[in-house]
């Protein structure tokens, strides 16, 4: 079946219809309608998968994909247009020129945690740059996935773009084909198999993983400003219950602010989710029962270091719901915090470790030591602090005094850096991303300089010399 679509995909993009900047328009233009008609349907595929309420499923899912899609159809045109570049004097008289052309049959493989917004997104550029696309969707978000499919399937032939669903099999029997390009979203691990499958045959490769994405707070903050850097970074962290790939992961906090930090932080939970967030019926759940039990495990960890948790935390395991945790460890060069689970993976789910500092170097040197990050936060009013931070930690993207809004901006690029992942999407690079830029010199035959040919004189040498310099 697989191989069946690979080469129907193959036959219509040699068939040249996607090379047809109207074809491709008109077919995104019908996937943003049958995207507003579906717009309950996807919000209830949501709630079921990891409860998302009807806010949030439209807020982080469905209007980001219209706002892709209308960017793509306003900018398809301009993108997809041949750009001159200057001539060099010693190529004169000619003229040079780029054409971005599609790389032909993709493969878009995608996550669980924001199930549309990961699906279509690199779809949408993939499909606005002129390829065919054959899209793998998470089968640990079943309901999503099959509202994906019915989508597409009343917008695209098959030939065109493909779902195919299914579980590990699915992937394995995908990743042994060739293909022109692969975008993948998920976990390292998954990113380095998919590496050294798409390695055999020299497939190029966006991976877009993941990492412990760290949140500074400088010591210079006043009683306001930390309350509105606590609220951020709530709404960050706890946002589709941490199961965001650039969410914040940890908080290094300066040590004087320390108590305070951790008070603003609980009362802005209390007042975003309730006394009792399980009661919340707009607070999310957990993907599965798997990524459940792993995080009670972690929080296990967390209690048996940190005895108050005990007390203070509550789970629902019949409805895979966990509150918010917030977890206190200490000083950053105290190696004991650094043998626990929440600090050695990625969490990916509502527990916020809170790390002190008292010399920036020491936060700077704790992040520097580790694998790069997707994302990191800085929240400080110290235009120093910013830009020191900026300049010496390395990692994807991230936001100054917010969090992962970043990666809601079309005009920017979004991708990791190191093991958090390699390359990037959104708006013009979604676009750049799926295509060939391919270099032309376009030369008259009326004029031909005679100083590249042998036999070579001083005359040429000096002219030669005179022109690459």
């Amino acid at each position: 079946m697989i191989q069946d679509i690979i080469n129907k995909q193959r036959a219509f993009f040699r068939s040249g219809k996607t090379l047809s900047v109207p074809f491709r328009k008109e077919h995104l233009e019908k996937l943003k309608e049958v995207l507003l008609e579906n717009d309950g349907k996807i919000g209830a595929a949501l709630m079921s998968d990891l409860g998302k309420s009807s806010v949030e499923a439209y807020m982080c899912e469905t209007g980001m994909v219209l706002s892709e899609l209308s960017h793509a159809t306003r900018h398809i045109r301009s993108y997809s247009r041949r750009r001159r570049v200057p001539t060099p004097l010693a190529q004169f008289p000619a003229r040079s020129f780029i054409i971005p052309e599609p790389y032909g049959n993709v493969l878009v493989m995608s996550p669980w945690n924001y199930p549309l917004l990961l699906s279509l997104a690199p779809v949408i550029s993939a499909v606005a740059a002129g390829n065919t696309v054959i899209l793998k969707p998470s089968a640990y978000s079943p309901a999503t996935s099959a509202v994906i499919a019915d989508i597409v399937r009343k917008v695209f032939p098959e030939e065109y773009v493909a779902v195919v669903e299914g579980g590990r099999d699915v992937n394995s029997d995908l990743l042994e084909q060739k293909f022109d390009y692969i975008f993948f979203t998920g976990s390292k691990t998954v990113g380095r198999l998919v590496m050294g499958k798409a390695a055999e045959h020299l497939t190029p490769v966006t991976l877009e993983l993941g990492g412990k994405s760290p949140v500074i707070v400088d010591r210079r903050l006043t009683a306001a400003e930390m309350q509105t850097a606590a609220r951020r970074i709530v709404f960050g962290k706890f946002l589709n219950c941490g199961q965001t790939c650039v969410a914040p992961d940890y908080v290094l906090v300066h040590e004087s602010l320390a108590e305070d930090f951790l008070a603003a932080c609980r009362d802005e939970i209390r007042k975003m989710f309730g006394e009792h967030p399980l009661e919340n019926p707009d607070y999310g759940k957990i993907v599965n029962r798997k990524h459940f039990d792993r995080l009670c495990r972690m929080i296990s960890e967390l209690k048996e270091y940190d005895p108050h948790m005990a007390e203070t935390w509550s789970s629902e395991p019949e409805n895979l719901r966990i509150e918010p945790v917030i977890a206190s460890l200490g000083d950053v060069n105290d190696c004991a915090p650094d043998s626990l689970t929440v600090m050695q993976e990625e969490i990916f789910g509502p527990v916020m470790p809170v790390l002190t500092y008292s010399d920036i170097k020491d936060a700077i040197k704790y992040i520097d030591e580790r694998p790069r990050p997707l994302a990191a936060y800085i929240f400080t009013s110290d235009r120093t602090f910013r830009e020191t931070l900026l300049a010496r930690l390395h990692f994807g993207g991230g936001c100054v005094n917010d969090t992962i809004i970043h990666l809601a901006t079309e005009d920017m690029p979004f991708g990791g850096v190191g093991e958090s992942g390699m390359g990037h999407y959104h708006g013009r690079y979604g676009f750049e991303t799926f295509s060939h830029l391919k270099s032309i010199v376009d030369k008259p035959l009326w004029l031909d300089l005679p100083m590249r040919y042998q036999p070579y004189t001083r005359m040429k040498e000096k002219l030669i010399r005179m022109f690459l310099k």
